[in-house]
């Protein structure tokens, strides 16, 4: 019987956190992608403590209008800035078992854009 696209998706999640983990010096960028929302944090696995975290929910972002992948840009940046205040400048993206396009990929190049490095 064939995989559902959530069922394929998580399998495809748990190949990826076999090989991506973050550590205090270098966190993950973990991002999860709803139909209407999108979020990130940033991970310090071995601690297990969530160091930043942004979504399209967040008041200022919410405010903005535009395409999804437009605000999903918009909560890169905020990610990578609230990082980048704890600290952060290095990180491993896990895109979540999503491929890298669209909302995803603007996310990440929205990140970089604020100065994180992947």
């Amino acid at each position: 019987m064939a995989l559902t696209k959530n069922e394929r998706r998580l399998r495809i999640k748990s190949r990826v956190r076999k090989v991506v983990s973050g550590t205090g010096t270098r966190p993950r960028l973990s991002v999860f992608r709803s139909n209407k929302e999108i979020y990130a944090q940033v991970v310090d696995d071995v601690t297990g403590k969530t160091i930043s975290a942004a979504s399209s929910r967040d008041k200022d972002i919410s405010a903005a209008k535009g395409s999804k992948a437009e605000i999903a840009t918009l909560v890169g940046k905020s990610v990578a800035e609230k990082a980048l205040k704890a600290g952060v400048d290095t990180i491993s993206f896990d895109r979540g078992g999503y491929l890298y396009h669209g909302r995803v990929k603007s996310l990440a190049e929205g990140a970089r854009e604020a100065g994180l490095k992947f």
